[in-house]
C-alpha cells in the first residue's frame, strides 16, 4: 500500500495487560494496562493515492456509476412521446404524469405499447410508475446501503446489489406484458440493487485516495455523463434488433459487470471482528445524526434539489413548445451531459487544492444552477442562448456532483462516510421525485414552462445561500475545542504546581528503595 499506515485493531481478551503492534513503516507502538480491549486501537490511516490497485478500483467505480445512471438517468429523450400518448387520451395532467418517469428511456415506450395493445386505459400512467419506482428505490435505499456496508462490508454489499439489479432486469424480460410484475422486478429489484452498488462505489474511494480524492470522485462521477450520452443509442439499437424482451436480457448482461466490479472493492481499513465493536459500528448512524454540520448540509442539499432536476426532465418539451418544428430537442440535454462530465473532472481537481473550500464551491454551483434555470424562459426565442445556458448548467452540475463524496468524508470521516452518503441520497429521493412532477402540474395548468422554470430556480439559490450557516457551526465547534484544550492545559498546570516539595522528596526516596 505504498508505505501507508493502516488501522490495526486490538482483539485481545481483557486480561491482557500489555499490547504492542507495528505500523507498516516498522514503527513499534506499545500500550500498557489495557482495560477495555474491545475498543479498537487505531493508528492513523493514510490512503495510498495511487498504484495499480487504486486505479483499478477507480475504473470499476467509474464503470458502476456509468452503467447505473446510463440506464436510469435520461428520461427527457422520450418525454415528448409520453406526453403525446397521454394528450391523445385528453388527459388533463399529461405532462405531470409523463414527468413522473425518470428512467427506462426507450423501454418505457415499449411498456406503454404492450399495455395499450391490451386496451389498458391507464397504460401511460402505469408505465410511468415503473420508472418512478426505479429512481425512488435507488435513492431511498441508499441509506440502507450505507448501513449494510458497516454490517457486511463494502464488497459484499456491492456484490449483492449487482446480483439484485441483474436478476430484476432478467426477470423483467419474461413479464413485459405484466405491469404489476414489472413494478417489482424492474422498479423495486433493480432500484434497490443499483442503490446497493452506488453507495459502496463512492465510499471505497476514500480507502484508496486522500490527496486526490476530489479528482477520483470527479472521474467516477463523470461515468454517469459518459454513459448517459451513449446508452440511449445503445438501447435504441437493442430495441431494433432484439425487441423489448431481448433488450432487457442484454441489459441484464451489462449489469453483470456490477458484480465483477464489486469483487475489486476491497477496503484497506479492516473492520474489527469483536461483536461489541461490530455493534458499535452498526449503530454509527446514531452518532451521524448528532453531527450538526452533516445534518444541516444534508437538509440543505435536499432543499436545493426540489428544482434541480426539472430542466433535465422537461427540456425536450420546453424546446418543442417554444421553437420551430424540427429543432433538435436532444442537443440541450447532450450539452448538459458533456459539460457535466468536464465539470466533474475540473472541479474535482480544484477541490483537491489545500486552501480550497469545498462547501463554498458547492454553494457557488447551486447559485449558478438556480440562476441559469430561471433564465431558461428568457431563451425561449434564441436557441443559441439556450445552448449556452445548458452548457453552463452542465459545468456546475458536475461541480455539485463531484463534491458530494469529498464533503461527506470531510464532515463525517472514513468511519461514517458510507452511511453519510447513503442517508444523503435517501433524503434526495423526495425532492428529485416530486420536483419534476410539480413542474408538470404547473405546465398542465398554465400551458407553458415559464412559471415552472422560474420557480424551479429558487430552491437551489435558497440552499446555496443557506449553506453559509454551516460555517457558523464549524466556527462554534472550533471555539469549543480550543476552550477544552485550554482548560485541560490549565488543569495540568494546577496539578503540577499543587505538588509540594515534600511529595517530590517522598517519591524520590520511594524510587531509590
Amino acid at each position: 500500500m505504498g508505505g501507508a499506515e493502516q488501522n490495526i485493531y486490538d482483539n485481545q481478551k481483557p486480561s491482557v495487560s500489555t499490547v504492542s503492534w507495528k505500523t507498516q513503516n516498522g514503527t513499534s507502538l506499545e500500550k500498557k494496562n489495557l482495560q477495555e480491549s474491545h475498543i479498537p486501537m487505531v493508528v492513523s490511516f493514510v490512503a495510498p493515492d495511487g498504484g495499480s490497485r487504486a486505479w483499478l478500483v477507480l475504473f470499476c467505480a467509474f464503470l458502476c456509476n456509468g452503467v447505473i445512471w446510463g440506464i436510469i438517468n435520461s428520461y427527457s429523450v422520450l418525454q415528448h412521446e409520453f406526453y403525446q400518448n397521454l394528450a391523445a387520451k385528453n388527459d388533463t395532467q399529461a405532462s405531470s404524469k409523463a414527468g413522473k418517469c425518470f428512467s427506462l428511456f426507450s423501454l418505457q415506450h415499449e411498456f406503454y405499447q404492450n399495455l395499450a395493445a391490451k386496451n389498458d386505459t391507464q397504460a401511460s400512467s402505469k408505465a410511468a410508475l415503473v420508472g418512478s419506482l426505479a429512481i425512488s428505490a435507488t435513492f431511498m435505499m441508499s441509506a440502507v446501503a450505507g448501513i449494510l456496508t458497516n454490517l457486511i462490508g463494502l464488497r459484499t454489499t456491492a456484490f449483492i446489489g449487482g446480483a439484485l439489479s441483474c436478476g430484476g432486469m432478467f426477470l423483467s424480460s419474461f413479464f413485459t406484458d405484466n405491469i404489476a410484475v414489472l413494478y417489482f422486478t424492474y422498479g423495486i429489484m433493480c432500484g434497490i440493487g443499483c442503490a446497493l452498488v452506488y453507495t459502496p462505489s463512492l465510499a471505497i474511494l476514500g480507502h484508496y485516495f486522500t490527496k486526490y480524492i476530489g479528482v477520483a470522485n470527479g472521474i467516477v462521477a463523470s461515468g454517469s455523463s459518459v454513459f448517459t450520452m451513449v446508452m440511449p443509442y445503445v438501447m435504441g439499437f437493442f430495441l431494433n434488433v432484439a425487441y423489448l424482451h431481448g433488450t432487457l436480457k442484454l441489459l441484464a448482461a451489462i449489469l453483470v459487470s456490477l458484480m465483477c466490479c464489486a469483487l475489486v472493492f476491497k477496503p484497506l481499513v479492516k473492520m474489527p471482528t469483536d461483536k461489541k465493536v461490530t455493534v458499535m459500528q452498526a449503530s454509527n448512524f446514531i452518532s451521524l445524526w448528532k453531527n450538526k454540520k452533516y445534518c444541516l448540509w444534508a437538509f440543505l442539499i435536499s432543499i436545493s434539489l426540489f428544482g434541480y432536476f426539472v430542466p433535465y426532465v422537461h427540456m425536450s418539451m420546453f424546446v418543442e413548445k417554444h421553437f420551430v418544428k424540427g429543432t433538435d430537442a436532444k442537443l440541450p440535454i447532450l450539452c448538459i451531459g458533456i459539460t457535466s462530465g468536464l465539470g466533474r473532472l475540473i472541479f474535482g481537481y480544484i477541490a483537491d487544492k489545500p486552501k480550497v473550500d469545498r462547501i463554498l464551491l458547492q454553494q457557488v454551483s447551486f447559485l449558478v444552477i438556480g440562476t441559469l434555470t430561471m433564465l431558461l424562459p428568457s431563451a425561449s426565442s434564441c436557441y443559441e442562448c439556450l445552448i449556452a445556458i445548458t452548457l453552463g448548467m452542465g459545468l456546475f452540475d458536475g461541480c455539485f456532483i463531484s463534491l458530494l463524496g469529498p464533503i461527506a468524508f470531510d464532515i463525517c470521516g472514513h468511519e461514517c462516510a458510507a452511511q453519510a452518503i447513503g442517508f444523503l441520497l435517501g433524503l434526495c429521493s423526495i425532492p428529485l421525485t416530486t420536483g419534476p412532477y410539480v413542474a408538470g402540474l404547473l405546465f398542465d395548468s398554465v400551458g407553458n414552462y415559464n412559471l415552472a422554470l422560474r420557480l424551479a430556480g429558487i430552491p437551489p439559490i435558497i440552499g446555496g445561500i443557506a449553506m453559509f450557516s454551516i460555517r457558523f457551526i464549524a466556527a462554534k465547534d472550533l471555539r469549543r475545542n480550543r476552550a477544552i484544550k485550554e482548560d485541560d492545559r490549565g488543569n495540568k498546570e494546577k496539578l503540577l504546581s499543587s505538588e509540594s516539595p515534600e511529595a517530590h522528596q517522598t517519591k524520590d526516596v520511594t524510587s531509590s528503595l
